[in-house]
């Protein structure tokens, strides 16, 4: 069963940018009321994804290094990867089918 790997400063490089499948990255933080809605919706995705694209989690108060590299100013931040490189920013909770849209796209 999928679900979202936990990543952090140290491993980013591994597992985000060497990937070689899309890998969605979701920058979140405890104390943050709309993180906690969308974490269920990223679930989901690595479920029903799992196999054709990744998805971490990176914790911005444990990992300021990766947000502040990536530009994160705003929770969450999820950012989807190919290739190791970012190919779209999605700012703030959005529901379930803007997400589904935006990977679907990486993966056409």
């Amino acid at each position: 069963m999928g679900k979202p790997i936990e990543v952090s400063d140290d491993n980013f490089d591994q597992v985000v940018l060497q990937s070689d499948k899309p890998v969605l990255v979701d920058f979140w933080a405890a104390w943050c009321g709309p993180c906690r809605m969308v974490a269920p919706i990223v679930e989901e995705l690595a479920e029903e994804y799992e196999g054709r694209v990744t998805v971490a989690k990176v914790d911005v108060d444990q990992n300021r290094k990766t947000a502040s590299r990536y530009g994160v100013m705003s929770i969450p931040t999820l950012l989807i990867f190919k290739n190791g490189a970012p190919v779209s920013n999605i700012v703030g909770f959005r529901p379930k089918a803007d997400l589904k849209r935006s990977l679907d796209a990486v993966l056409e």
